[in-house]
């Protein structure tokens, strides 16, 4: 993986930006559970199936919401610092790959 510009956003997330994360990665996290206990039930393959596309809807959704945070506060701020390039290249990089 590249290297990271930065060890730490230049604008720390709020505690209500971080508990609204954390709390989405929680109920992704319980869907996963569910789909382990969909498995060991041995359910009917086209609904595990189906909760797993809801998982890969809600983490590119967190992630989504990532992304905008960084554009406008750190993508912004490296801009204002005259530091954009690198950190759209490095965006751009990480956007390449969140699109697999």
């Amino acid at each position: 993986m590249d290297k990271f510009l930065h060890d730490k956003p230049s604008h720390p997330r709020s505690k209500d930006e971080k508990q609204a994360v954390i709390n989405r990665l929680k109920r992704i996290e319980g869907q996963v559970r569910g789909i382990q206990k969909m498995v060991e039930e041995d359910r009917y393959c086209v609904d595990i199936l189906v909760q797993i596309s809801a998982i890969q809807a809600a983490l590119k959704n967190v992630g989504f919401t990532v992304t905008e945070r960084h554009m406008n506060h750190c993508v912004t701020h490296a801009i204002e610092q005259g530091e954009g390039k690198d950190m759209i290249t490095e965006l751009m990089n990480v956007l390449k790959q969140f699109s697999k």
